[in-house]
């Protein structure tokens, strides 16, 4: 196949994808769903006849796609919110993960027969959440959800993959060497995850100065620096045993709750290159995956997706949840949000290219739980979050048009307020708030007008603020916003 076929069937497929996906959405279909779907079409068993097995480029590619997704989802992660959920996500991404992999492997033992390893391995397949499809589904369907459900799901779905790898290439090789023993596993994980996180942390502290000094000549090499720093950061913990994949997700974290130059255009560039690899990744499952193979394994695939669920993942999210002060509800959704995506086909790669016996009924059972789960998890969503009682409004995007790029020295940001409807702000004028002198109100969003704020503008229920000011003092004009007029202590002049 020549490079002009090449480019025209991949960006084919790619603007096919994105189109499915806009459709998907009128429909209340996941955009993973039908991009696995396209993907399945294409391959050698669908119309689009492309042969395609090759299991190494699939890992390869799988594992970048993963990292920088992770790294995204930890720009995007708000570390005010995550705090509270931390030791929570933690047990999940953990004992969660652990107790998924024992429930499903003991009912992948007995319904396909399998040996307890290679069962168990199984299970540690499809054991972890999948951090693309939880954030790109929560998204798609725009789903608010009350108190602490949606930064749990996220960090559990950003540092729980690492606990699964390291468990899959561990059972691998047990499954190929019976004589190791599972302390072997257990030294190996604890390894990996103490070397990713401090490497993460570390690596994450250090990419903030490095940002804000290198002064590239133009801003859209940022992006390049952050595509190589991402790079680094995971390569070097890999290099040293560690787990890339904690690691990039920590420094993402530690990046996005730091204040560094281009830092919104930054979040906006892996937005969109997380968006195209997931795309990617998820096309090229669908090639490989032949769906002529599936029907064999469909009655059991059934059952273990049942199993998958409805008894070990709710399982394992009320035993990891235990001594969590949060409402049943809260647990149930956390619990039903389980997606699986791309990550569990990723890992099963590991086992068919090591040569483990029965390698690949494992990689078709793999991705016949992630078709049930995208559908019928993903799907289902806005229903069972109503159900529950669980949904909240969701903050709608920001529409602001200003952008401030910082010097660096992290002094001064643009940060928008939203002026609650209790407020007692509200019907003043600006020159009457008594606000900082250190903060600038620059411009008013009004039901999708454009304000440029005067001395006697007054404020409305709902208007957004974009306001230039350094932390400490943004901090203390949103307190301010906040409080009702009793509460108000300095005086404010009359409206």
């Amino acid at each position: 196949m020549n490079t002009g076929l090449i480019l025209l069937v991949g960006g084919g497929l790619l603007l096919l994808s994105l189109i499915a996906s806009k459709v998907g959405g009128r429909l209340g279909l996941p955009g993973l769903l039908l991009f696995l779907i396209i993907g399945m079409l294409a391959g050698s068993d669908g119309p689009g006849g492309i042969a395609f097995e090759n299991y190494e480029v699939t890992q390869f590619v799988g594992i970048i796609a993963l990292a920088f997704i992770l790294f995204t989802g930890g720009l995007e992660t708000n570390w005010r919110t995550t705090r509270p959920v931390l030791w929570s996500g933690i047990s999940l991404a953990t004992v969660g993960v652990v107790l998924t992999t024992g429930i499903v492997g003991a009912a992948a033992h007995s319904l396909f027969g399998l040996p307890w390893v290679v069962a168990l391995l199984l299970g540690a397949i499809v054991a972890p959440t999948d951090a693309s499809a939880v954030f790109s589904v929560l998204k798609e369907r725009a789903l608010g959800l009350k108190g602490n459900i949606r930064p749990m799901l996220e960090f559990e779905s950003g540092i729980n993959d690492p606990t699964a790898v390291v468990l899959v290439i561990g059972l691998t090789a047990m499954a190929l060497h019976p004589e190791k023993s599972p302390l072997d596993l257990l030294v190996k994980f604890a390894e990996e995850m103490a070397l990713g996180g401090v490497l993460g942390y570390g690596l994450g502290r250090l990419a903030v100065p490095l940002i804000n000094r290198v002064r590239l000549p133009l801003e859209g090499l940022y992006s390049v620096l952050t595509v190589a720093i991402v790079a680094v950061i995971y390569g070097l913990t890999a290099a040293v045993h560690g787990s890339g994949l904690l690691a990039v997700y920590i420094a993402g974290v530690v990046l996005g709750n730091s204040d560094f130059v281009h830092k919104r255009s930054l979040r906006h560039f892996h937005e969109g290159l997380t968006y195209l690899l997931e795309v990617g990744m998820f096309l090229l499952l669908g090639l490989l995956v032949f769906p002529t193979q599936l029907p064999a394994v469909a009655a059991p695939s059934l059952l273990l997706a049942a199993v998958l669920v409805f008894v070990a993942r709710p399982a394992a999210v009320y035993l990891s949840l235990l001594g969590v002060r949060m409402p049943l509800a809260h647990k149930t959704m956390v619990a039903w949000v389980g997606l699986r995506g791309a990550v569990p086909v990723v890992l099963a790669t590991f086992p068919v290219i090591a040569g483990v016996p029965g390698a690949p009924l494992l990689l078709n059972v793999a991705f016949f739980l992630v078709l049930v789960s995208i559908l019928v998890q993903g799907t289902s969503l806005p229903f069972v979050a109503r159900w529950l009682g669980v949904g909240a409004p969701l903050d709608g995007p920001s529409v602001m048009p200003l952008e401030y790029t910082p010097t660096g020295a992290g002094k001064n940001d643009l940060i928008e307020i939203t002026v609650p409807a209790t407020s007692g702000f509200v019907g003043r004028r600006i020159l009457n708030l008594g606000l900082p002198a250190e903060a600038l109100i620059v411009l008013i969003c009004r039901e999708d007008e454009y304000i440029i704020p005067r001395g006697d503008t007054r404020l409305q229920a709902g208007d957004v603020l974009q306001i230039l000011a350094a932390r400490p003092f943004a901090d203390t004009v949103q307190a301010r916003m906040a409080a009702p007029r009793s509460e108000l202590r300095s005086p404010v002049g009359p409206g």
